[in-house]
């Protein structure tokens, strides 16, 4: 037996006990005729005593020779310590030590491995085995266990059943990037990793298992930020003989379970805007609520004196900069000059200070009086003291950059409490959206969405115009879900692909098994995907996904770790029938 207890469930009533315990050595403090070790385990730490007094002289003298992150196995007796450590769960205590057994020695790591280290984050991710010895790695790992658990209680709870569907599956055209791997029995042929379950969970429902979800690994070849991940894991969800009105109830009711048992929140309101109405109040279908600054669009008060900006433009709009009018004029240049920025992209910005004496002075004086400057405060809702920002330009960049200023305005003053928690649904989302370089419409969410139904004869003549039966699930301005009632109906499928710019035989060739499921008895039906990665993130109070996953990529996609992505074997690649790489490989 390597252990009797862990490193952190000895207490003051375990006195006397005779204990067997292993772990990583912490640190070593060494003071001649007393030796202190503290050792580590995924439970905690607890402090050894080698005594001159007590412990055999070898035996002091060996506890002297241990290195950090050495593994031991030492038995010993619980005794009460002399000094107590309050902030310190086995504080009362500590091992006088009678046996060491060291298990393997370790060289020194190249980052402490304290709560508090000196690695940075690229030196750590390449010693993420290390890393995750450290508690706030090792907690956020726990705490991600917690909550896939309390998900599987409540989904198991509502009668929901997980299945696994294929990792090797076709590879389709919508969507982001699909990572491909090349088939060795199958010459010149691919298969694809699955972006996300789709068109599986919805033969299941075809198939009678009317409540399916899995927790299951997705991928996406795209550029990555610190909420994305190359491969990345989902709540997947789906449900038969449902409206959208009964998943929204469903999920409401997980995500408040999860803010119950995982944080002691209870959460009541799950309000519900549209997506058209989201981007008039917030700039995007993910708004915060958990503070003000809603937009106020400024066209009819603000277009209407010699002032060009303003008057050449399809938007002008502000928010309502709570205090804001203490800025000097030194931090408002700041601002403009951060708006400015090219990952923002605005030209300009004009602003007003509401003085507390209830005049207003703004940086437009010279086209606009106190009377016009009044109508200003009356659309964004501000009040004395605060300062107006206020964007103008085309109406859906000017909505991006103001609701980039609205949210980085929120982090400054600390407006967003990671303790806080403002749920959202976005509903009624557009079902196609133009792309430009395609010169065709793109489906936003997927090609399966039901249009609403009272819409689909406008399909014919106004698909720009035509809503989704579509719906998101919003956490403090971060998409956590997103899903759609889907098309059960193989006509009006076959339509979609059609407004889709998909050929009969495209469309065949692509989606024919699901269309030939849809013969022989599709049930009505819809889901949803929760982004578990950025749920237990939010939920554990950051927005970075990569902190609560144990082997993350980095920014490039790249495991340094493992050094991966990388080259292999000519002999494989001949295999494989991969000529060109094989002629290149050759080459170099």
């Amino acid at each position: 037996m390597y252990r009797s207890h862990n490193c952190g469930e000895l207490r003051i009533e375990d006195v006397n006990k005779e204990v067997t315990l292993a772990g990583w050595v912490q640190r070593v403090k060494d003071r001649g005729v007393l030796t202190w070790v503290v050792i580590r385990d995924r439970y905690g730490i607890t402090q050894l005593l080698f005594d001159e007094e007590r412990s055999p002289k070898e035996l002091l003298e060996q506890s002297k020779t241990l290195g950090r992150e050495f593994v031991v196995q030492v038995k010993g007796t619980v005794i009460e310590r002399e000094s107590k450590t309050k902030n310190m769960e086995t504080g009362d205590i500590e091992i006088l030590v009678s046996e060491l057994r060291v298990l393997n020695e370790a060289q020194t790591p190249p980052f402490t491995i304290e709560d508090e280290t000196d690695g940075g984050e690229e030196l750590r991710m390449q010693y993420r085995y290390l890393d995750i010895r450290r508690n706030p790695v090792k907690n956020n790992l726990m705490f991600r266990h917690s909550v896939a658990m309390e998900v599987r209680k409540y989904l198991s709870e509502k009668e929901f059943i997980e299945v696994e569907t294929p990792y090797l599956i076709k590879s389709t055209p919508e969507g982001a990037r699909d990572f491909v791997v090349p088939s060795r029995m199958n010459e010149g042929q691919f298969y694809a990793l699955p972006q996300s379950p789709q068109t599986f969970k919805q033969l299941l429902m075809v198939g009678g298992m009317d409540k399916y979800f899995q927790i299951v690994k997705c991928f996406r070849d795209e550029d990555l930020r610190a909420d994305r991940q190359p491969e990345f894991t989902q709540i997947d969800c789906e449900m038969a003989f449902v409206d959208q009105e009964d998943i929204l109830n469903v999920f409401e009711g997980l995500t408040r379970h999860l803010l119950k048992e995982v944080k002691g929140v209870e959460i009541d309101a799950f309000p519900r805007i549209t997506f058209d109405e989201a981007m008039k109040r917030y700039g995007n279908d993910k708004p915060d609520i958990r503070f003000g600054m809603e937009f106020g669009e400024l066209n009819a008060v603000a277009q209407h004196k010699d002032f060009n900006v303003f008057n050449s433009a399809e938007l002008v709009v502000g928010i309502a900069v709570p205090g804001g009018a203490s800025y000097t004029r030194k931090e408002i240049d700041k601002l403009i000059d951060w708006v400015k920025r090219p990952q923002v992209g605005a030209l300009g910005m004009v602003y007003v200070k509401c003085n507390e004496d209830g005049s207003y002075k703004s940086s437009v004086d010279k086209f606009y009086d106190q009377e016009d400057l009044a109508k200003w405060v009356e659309v964004t809702g501000a009040k004395a003291g605060d300062l107006i920002c206020v964007l103008s330009g085309e109406t859906n960049k000017v909505r991006a950059q103001l609701s980039a200023l609205r949210m980085e305005l929120a982090e400054r003053l600390g407006l967003r409490n990671p303790e806080e928690f403002a749920p959202l649904w976005v509903v009624d989302f557009p079902l196609l959206e133009w792309d430009e370089d395609t010169e065709r419409y793109h489906a936003m969410h997927h090609p399966f969405t039901s249009p609403k139904p009272e819409q689909i004869p406008l399909l014919a003549t106004d698909p720009g115009n035509v809503k989704a039966n579509a719906y998101d699930l919003v956490l403090n301005g971060n998409e956590i879900g997103g899903g759609s009632i889907r098309i059960h109906d193989k006509k009006i499928q076959a339509m979609m692909f059609d407004y889709l710019g998909f050929t009969p035989e495209e469309a065949k060739a692509q989606f024919g098994f699901l269309m030939d499921a849809f013969q022989y008895g599709a049930p009505p039906h819809g889901g949803i995907a929760f982004g578990f990665d950025r749920l237990v993130a939010i939920l554990g109070g950051q927005e970075t996904i990569r902190d609560f996953i144990a082997f993350p990529k980095n920014n490039s996609g790249r495991d340094v770790m493992i050094d991966a992505p990388a080259n292999i074997d000519e002999m494989q690649l001949k295999e494989l029938n991969i000529e060109l790489l094989v002629s290149e490989s050759a080459e170099s």
